[in-house]
């Protein structure tokens, strides 16, 4: 059964278990999953009302553009959840093939650096396409219906929590290698990454804060 037709509950009991996977990278995925479904349920809450109808057509074509877009990016990161535990399978799968041979040693060798950049490109997609959706939400949480103002800033904490665990796993796996490029190269793209998310964050959680305010007298 794939991880995401699991229950909550199932699914919280195969991550609190003694297998190493499902792990950080596909609890990273569906964090980042949620967090865009409830920016889209801000969304979805704004069609039809007054206030979002009365708004200039320009910006609810845009509105509606980023909406779709997140609904894109929503579906990408469901197959993520599984693709980052199948990752991780493949790389033991490669793990625990025989060596006994010059043969097998090369073939095992092959497919262990295969599987190990795989283990990198699947959590670093699901960084990248979370921060696609991350991009998105300042528009939705500017004009979308303000009553689900904090769906949507528990939404951006989730994404920017997806963000920074898909980079960590990526992080850890880049340990394994010994392409010094290839390692330079995710290294740079991912602490770039992890600031401009950190500051697409703080800026929409703050703005949520201020508007949280009590009016002082």
């Amino acid at each position: 059964m794939k991880l995401v037709e699991m229950t909550v509950e199932d699914f919280s009991k195969e991550v609190d278990s003694n297998s190493p996977a499902p792990g950080g990278g596909s609890v990273s995925a569906l964090a980042s999953n949620i967090g865009v479904s409830l920016a889209r349920m801000m969304a979805n809450l704004s069609f039809g009302k007054k206030k979002y109808e009365s708004l200039d057509e320009s910006i609810r074509l845009e509105f509606i553009d980023r909406f779709n877009k997140l609904g894109d990016i929503r579906q990408e990161l469901i197959l993520l959840v599984d693709k980052d535990t199948e990752s991780f399978e493949e790389y033991m799968k490669a793990i625990r093939m025989p060596k006994d041979t010059d043969e097998e040693i090369q073939v095992r060798k092959t497919a262990i650096k295969c599987a190990q950049a795989f283990s990198i490109e699947v959590p670093f997609k699901t960084a990248s396409v979370s921060m696609e959706a991350l991009e998105l939400l300042s528009y939705i949480t500017k004009y979308g219906n303000q009553n689900a103002i904090t769906d949507i800033g528990v939404g951006t904490l989730l994404i920017y929590s997806g963000i920074e665990g898909a980079i960590l796993n990526v992080k850890v796996n880049l340990l394994g290698l010994d392409d010094e490029e290839m390692i330079n190269n995710y290294t740079i793209k991912c602490n770039d990454l992890i600031n401009r998310a950190s500051d697409i964050k703080d800026e929409i959680i703050g703005n949520i804060h201020s508007k949280l305010e009590p009016i002082k007298a």
